[in-house]
C-alpha cells in the first residue's frame, strides 16, 4: 500500500481528501502545519507528499526548499486557484506537480497515481538494462532511476527524470509538449500549462549545458544526439 503524507492546515479539506484517498487504497497521514510537515516528510516513510502552499509556522514553499535540500521525494503542491506565480515558483523549486485549490479529490488521486506509476516501477536486477541510455555525454539508467553526467549523479525530481527519459529515448527527434506531458506526467497537457517548460528549464540547469535540450519553437523540445 502506497503511503501519502498530506500537509495542510485546512481541517475540512484534509478530512475529505483523507477519506477519499483511503477509500481508493492509499494509506494517508496528515500534518497540520509546515514545520511538523517538513520533519515528517524527511523521515523517508512516504511515497508521495501533497503539500499546501499556504500554512502556519512554515509555508509550503519553505517546506519545499527545506525538503529538496535533502530529498527528491515526489511532491504535489496545492495552490490557490489562478495563482500562477506560486505555481511557477513551486515548480522551479522542485515540486513535481500541482493541483489548484479548491481541488477535486478525483483529480488529486489521478496526479498521485501518475507519479506513483512512474516512481515505483520495479527495479531491473537482470542486468539487461545495465547499459542505460546514452547521448551527448549523459547516461540514464531507467531501471535505477539514475542520471549521470561525467562522473556526477544528477539530483533530479521524479518528474524531471521522467521528462529527461522521454527526451533521451527520442534523442535527435522533436518531442511535442503534448507528448511529453502524456508520456512523462501521464496526463493531457492543459491549456496555458507551463509546467513542462519550467521542468525543462530546471533539467537544463542541472545538466550544466542548456544546449543539450533545444527548444523548437511551435513544436516542442529536442535532446541533442551526439
Amino acid at each position: 500500500m502506497s503511503r501519502v503524507l498530506l500537509v495542510d492546515d485546512d481541517d475540512i479539506l484534509a478530512e475529505l481528501l483523507t477519506e477519499y484517498l483511503t477509500a481508493e487504497g492509499l494509506e494517508v497521514n496528515r500534518m497540520p502545519d509546515g514545520e511538523s510537515g517538513a520533519k515528517e516528510i524527511l523521515t523517508g516513510n512516504y511515497d508521495v507528499v501533497v503539500l499546501d502552499s499556504m500554512m502556519p509556522k512554515m509555508n509550503g514553499l519553505d517546506v519545499l526548499k527545506t525538503v529538496r535540500a535533502q530529498s527528491n521525494i515526489p511532491i504535489i503542491m496545492l495552490t490557490a486557484k489562478g495563482d500562477d506565480i506560486d505555481r511557477i515558483i513551486g515548480l522551479e523549486m522542485g515540486a513535481d506537480d500541482y493541483v489548484p485549490k479548491p481541488c477535486q479529490p478525483r483529480e488529486l488521486l489521478a496526479r498521485i497515481n501518475a507519479i506513483l506509476r512512474r516512481s515505483q516501477q520495479p527495479v531491473d536486477t537482470s542486468g539487461a538494462a545495465s547499459s542505460g541510455l546514452t547521448a551527448s555525454g549523459v547516461t540514464l539508467y531507467p531501471s535505477k532511476r539514475q542520471a549521470i553526467v561525467g562522473d556526477q549523479t544528477l539530483e533530479l525530481t521524479s518528474t524531471e527524470f521522467n521528462l529527461l527519459e522521454v527526451l533521451m529515448r527520442h534523442a535527435g527527434q522533436v518531442v511535442s509538449k503534448e507528448n511529453l506531458s502524456q508520456e512523462a506526467l501521464d496526463r493531457k497537457l492543459a491549456k496555458f500549462d507551463r509546467s513542462i517548460d519550467v521542468h525543462i528549464s530546471s533539467i537544463r540547469h542541472k545538466l550544466g549545458d542548456a544546449s543539450l535540450i533545444q527548444t523548437v519553437r511551435g513544436l516542442g523540445y529536442l535532446f541533442v544526439k551526439n
